[in-house]
C-alpha cells in the first residue's frame, strides 16, 4: 500500500497545528464547559455547559447540532439521561450559545482517508493530530454523520458529572453519606429506595459544589436507556405545529426578500433599471447581492413578482457561459484517458497470467441537487447592536463568521439562532443565503429581512453533488479450467467538494485533492488493486450531498464487483463472501442481508434481486433490492432489505428511520436525479423535471441491526444512501440481463 499522501496529511497537521496543539496541552479546555455557560434562567442551575436542572424537576440538555429530522436531539439527550439516571419524561433540549466547548471534533477526524478498520502508526497519529486540531479550531457543525460519534464521550461525561453533583447535593441536604445514596428514575434515593430529593429540590443545594474528576461511565451491560427505541423529543412540537423552522420566523417589522441569481455559474448582477421608473407601493428596495439581485417588499409574493415584472437586470456572465453537459462529459473523458491523478493507491501484488481475459466498464453519475423540502431561507437583522441571524443551518460557527464579514462587524457582535431544518443533506452548510440576507439587512438597518428562495432558484443555483466518470478494468486469469480474478484497477474523475468548500467559504487555497476515503475504501481482498483519482476543475459549484462521494463511488464499485462475479460465473453474494474473508464485520452484514432478503429463493419471471455493500462514515451497510420489470420497460422497486453495523446503537428506532430515509433519498437519485447543463446554466427547475420517489411508489423496506462486536460509534444519517443505486442496478441485470452503467437508471 502506498502511504505517501497519508504521510503528507500527518505532516500537514504537524506543520500547521503544532502551536495549536501546544496550546491544547498548556491549557486543557475540557468539554464540560462552565456551569453558567448554558443560558441559565431564573429557577435553573447549570451542572456543566451541557446540562441544567430546574425547580420543576426537568433536565435540559444543550444540543449544539442541527435537528434536520435525523433525531439528533433525542440521541444526544439519551446519552446524558443514561449517565444521570434521569427519567425520559423529564428531559428537554435547548440550543446553547456559541462557544468552543460545543465544537465538533469528529467532523475533522472523519475527513481523513482511512476506513474504521484500518490501524497502524500513520492512522493513529493522523487521528490524534486531527482530534487535537479539531479541538483547538472549535467549529460547531453538523455533518458527516458525526454528531453522535462526537458526543458519545463528552455528553456521557456531562451526565455522569451531573449525577455526582446531585448525589453530593442530596447528601448535604439530607445529612446522609454519599455512598448511601443513589440516583434512580430521576430522583435521589437511599439505597433502600426511600426518596431523598427530586432534581428540582436540589437546585439551591448544588451551586457551590466543586466539579470533581468525572466518575467512571457505565458499561453497556448497565445501560437502561441507550439501546431502547425511546420516543423522539422533536416530534410533539412538529405534530402540534409549534416547531419553528426557518420559514416560521416572524419578527416585528419584518420585510421579505425574493432573489434572482445570475443565469450562469459565477455570474453577477452588474446593474438594474426599474421598468416603471419608481418603486411601487409594497416594494421597499432593490439590492444587488452576492451572486444575484434581491427585491425587498412587504410580502414575498409581491417581491418575487416584481423581480419578473418590474426590473431589467444587466448580468455579468460567469467564466463558462456556453457550458453544456455534452462538452463537459467529453472533457471528463479526456481527463479519464490522459489526466494526471491527484491520488494513486495500490495494494496487493501484480502478476501477469499466461492467459488473460480483460473486463472493462465505464460508469457515469450526473450532478445532483439536494432539494430539501423546506425552501432555502435566512432572516437577518443589522442594527446598532450588531447582527442577528435566524436560519436553518448546519454550522452556526461558519454562519456567524460570514455574517460578521458581510456586515463588517466584530464576531462578538454577531448572534446566530439555528431553527429546525426541513432537510439539510449538506446544502445548509453553505453560506450563500446568509451573505445575501445580511447584505439586504445592511441596506435596511433596523429591519429584519427574510430571504426565501423559490424551488427554481434552489435547483438552478445549488452546490451540486459532483458528476463523476469512472473506468474499471479487471484481468481474469483464464489459463486454468476455472477463471480467477487476477487484478482490478479504477480511474475516476470528479470535482472535489472537500477541496472546493473550504476555498469557497473560508478562502483557503484549493489543494487539488480528491474527496478523502470516498474513493479509497473498497473492502474487498482483491489480489491486486490500483486506484487513480483525478480531480476535475470547472465552474459548476459542488458541495456536500448526503453521503457525498460514496453516493457515486459505491455505484461504480459495487456494480463492477457484480460484473466480475458474472464473468466468473459466480453468485454475487458468494463472490463477495470470498473477497470479505478477512473482514468479519462486513461479512456478517452481508450474510444478514442475504438471509433476511431470501437471497437465492425463486422469484416470478421478470423479477430480480441485486446486492450491494458499502462501508462509510464508520458504519457498514448492505442492501438487497428486489425489482420487477414485467414488460421489459417499466421498472418497479418492490422491496429493499437493509442490514447495518453501526457499532453501539443509541436508539434503534432512529437508526431504522435513517436507513429508510437514506434508501428513499438514494432511490430518488438513482431513478430520477440528473442535473444537466445548457448555455452555462442548469436546465431543471422543479419537481416536474427533477422528480423524486412518491409515497405510492416507495418500496417495502426492512432494516436489520447487526452487532459485529465493535465499540466504535458509526454514523447513520448518510450510510443508508450509497448502496441503493448499485443494488437496484444489479437487480435489473438479474431480472433482464441488461447492465446499466449510467445514472439515473433508465431501461429505455
Amino acid at each position: 500500500m502506498k502511504l505517501g499522501r497519508r504521510t503528507a496529511i500527518v505532516g500537514g497537521f504537524l506543520g500547521a497545528g503544532v502551536l495549536g496543539v501546544g496550546f491544547w496541552f498548556a491549557r486543557e479546555r475540557d468539554r464540560l464547559g462552565h456551569r453558567r455557560l448554558f443560558n441559565l434562567k431564573p429557577g435553573e442551575m447549570g451542572l456543566s455547559g451541557w446540562v441544567k436542572i430546574a425547580r420543576d424537576g426537568s433536565v435540559t440538555v444543550a444540543v449544539p447540532r442541527a435537528e434536520m429530522g435525523q433525531g439528533i436531539q433525542t440521541a444526544l439527550a439519551m446519552l446524558v439521561a443514561e449517565e444521570m439516571d434521569a427519567r425520559w419524561d423529564q428531559m428537554k433540549v435547548e440550543e446553547p450559545p456559541e462557544d468552543t466547548v460545543y465544537r465538533n471534533v469528529d467532523i475533522l477526524v472523519d475527513g481523513l482517508p482511512f476506513s474504521p478498520e484500518e490501524a497502524g502508526t500513520i492512522v493513529d497519529v493522523a487521528h490524534w493530530m486531527a482530534g487535537k486540531a479539531g479541538g483547538v479550531l472549535g467549529v460547531n457543525a453538523t455533518g458527516g454523520s458525526t454528531s453522535t460519534r462526537d458526543a458519545w464521550q463528552p455528553m456521557r461525561v456531562a451526565g455522569a458529572v451531573a449525577r455526582d453533583l446531585l448525589l453530593r447535593a442530596a447528601s448535604r441536604k439530607a445529612s446522609v453519606p454519599v455512598d448511601q445514596l443513589t440516583v434512580a428514575d430521576g430522583e435521589v434515593r437511599k439505597l433502600d429506595g426511600t426518596k431523598v430529593a427530586t432534581f428540582g429540590e436540589l437546585v439551591d443545594q448544588v451551586e457551590d459544589l466543586a466539579v470533581r474528576p468525572p466518575p467512571p461511565l457505565k458499561t453497556p451491560s448497565q445501560f437502561k436507556l441507550i439501546g431502547k427505541p425511546l420516543p423522539r423529543l422533536d416530534v410533539p412540537a412538529k405534530v402540534a405545529g409549534t416547531a419553528t423552522f426557518g420559514t416560521d420566523v416572524r419578527l416585528p417589522g419584518m420585510l421579505y426578500a425574493a432573489v434572482r441569481n445570475a443565469p450562469t455559474f459565477g455570474g453577477e448582477a452588474q446593474s438594474f433599471t426599474l421598468k416603471q421608473g419608481t418603486l411601487p407601493k409594497g416594494i421597499a428596495n432593490v439590492v444587488i447581492v452576492p451572486g444575484g439581485i434581491a427585491v425587498i417588499g412587504a410580502s414575498w409574493w409581491q417581491a418575487n413578482r416584481f423581480l419578473d415584472d418590474g426590473l431589467d437586470v444587466t448580468w455579468r456572465p460567469g467564466p463558462e457561459p456556453t457550458l453544456d453537459s455534452a462538452s463537459l462529459w467529453k472533457r471528463y473523458e479526456g481527463l479519464l484517458s490522459d489526466g494526471k491523478p491527484a491520488l494513486t493507491r495500490a495494494s496487493g501484488s501484480v502478476s501477469k497470467p499466461a492467459q488473460v481475459q480483460v473486463l472493462t466498464a465505464t460508469y457515469r453519475a450526473p450532478y445532483l441537487a439536494h432539494t430539501a423540502m423546506e425552501p432555502m431561507n435566512c432572516t437577518a437583522l443589522v442594527g446598532d447592536n450588531g447582527v442577528e441571524v435566524w436560519m436553518p443551518n448546519q454550522s452556526p460557527t461558519l454562519m456567524r463568521m460570514v455574517a460578521g464579514r458581510t456586515a463588517d462587524v466584530p464576531l462578538r457582535d454577531v448572534t446566530v439562532h439555528t431553527t429546525f431544518l426541513g432537510g439539510g443533506f449538506g446544502r445548509r452548510a453553505e453560506v450563500d443565503l446568509v451573505r445575501q440576507a445580511v447584505t439586504c439587512a445592511t441596506f435596511m438597518r433596523g429591519k429584519p429581512i427574510q430571504i426565501l428562495w423559490s424551488r427554481e432558484e434552489d435547483i438552478r443555483h445549488n452546490f451540486y453533488r459532483p458528476m463523476a466518470l469512472a473506468r474499471w478494468r479487471a484481468e481474469l486469469d483464464s489459463s486454468g479450467q476455472t477463471p480467477k480474478l487476477s487484478s482490478v484497477a479504477k480511474r475516476q474523475v470528479a470535482q472535489s467538494p472537500t477541496d472546493q468548500f473550504p476555498a469557497r467559504v473560508l478562502g483557503f487555497p484549493a489543494q487539488g485533492q480528491p474527496e478523502g476515503n470516498a474513493v479509497e475504501n473498497p473492502p474487498y481482498a482483491f489480489p491486486s488493486y490500483r486506484l487513480e483519482a483525478i480531480v476535475a476543475d470547472g465552474s459548476v459549484p459542488v458541495g456536500f450531498w448526503r453521503s457525498v462521494g460514496h453516493s457515486h463511488s459505491a455505484f461504480f464499485d459495487e456494480s463492477f464487483v457484480d460484473e466480475i462475479a458474472a464473468a466468473l460465473k459466480k453468485d454475487p453474494v458468494e463472490f463477495r463472501r470470498e473477497l470479505l474473508a478477512g473482514k468479519p464485520r462486513h461479512l456478517k452484514v452481508l450474510e444478514t442481508v442475504a438471509k433476511e432478503a431470501g437471497w437465492g429463493s425463486a422469484l416470478p419471471a421478470g423479477s430480480g434481486r441485486g446486492v450491494a455493500l458499502r462501508a462509510s462514515f464508520g458504519s457498514i451497510v448492505a442492501q438487497v433490492a428486489e425489482v420487477t420489470v414485467a414488460d421489459g420497460k417499466t421498472l418497479q422497486v418492490k422491496r429493499v432489505t437493509c442490514a447495518i453495523d453501526c457499532g453501539p446503537v443509541v436508539n434503534p428506532a432512529i437508526v431504522r428511520a435513517q436507513m429508510e430515509s437514506g434508501i428513499v433519498y438514494g432511490l430518488s437519485a438513482a431513478l430520477f436525479g440528473e442535473i444537466t447543463l445548457a448555455d452555462g446554466a442548469v436546465e431543471q427547475s422543479n419537481f416536474t423535471d427533477y422528480d423524486a420517489v412518491r409515497l405510492s411508489d416507495a418500496p417495502e423496506m426492512s432494516v436489520h441491526l447487526v452487532d459485529g462486536g465493535s465499540t466504535f460509534i458509526g454514523g447513520v444519517g448518510e450510510p443508508g444512501t450509497p448502496p441503493i443505486a448499485p443494488a437496484v442496478a444489479n437487480a435489473i441485470f438479474a431480472a433482464t440481463g441488461k447492465r446499466l452503467r449510467d445514472l439515473p437508471l433508465r431501461l429505455v
